[in-house]
């Protein structure tokens, strides 16, 4: 199954994630089909920018979002 989901970057201490498509099976920073966004947890403003198409896209071909990433797209009002 495809899931859309976060890959860690950041250093210790100081998240940062980058928003991807991935195989449910690759491990959570290991391969990935597609970059679609980042989310900066400890920013004050912009701390999610993703590209609302892609997105709509990778869901219409039966992509997963996790928890995390469904609840921030919901917060952004990408998904309804």
């Amino acid at each position: 199954m495809v899931k859309i989901r976060l890959k860690r970057v950041g250093a210790k201490k100081k998240p940062y994630y980058r928003v991807v498509v991935a195989d449910s099976r690759s491990p959570r920073d290991g391969k990935f089909i597609e970059e679609i966004g980042t989310y900066a947890p400890l920013l004050k403003e912009n701390r999610f920018s993703v590209d609302a198409e892609k997105v709509k896209d990778w869901m219409s071909k039966g992509a997963q979002p996790t928890d995390t990433v469904k609840r921030l797209l919901k917060k952004n009002d990408i998904l309804s």
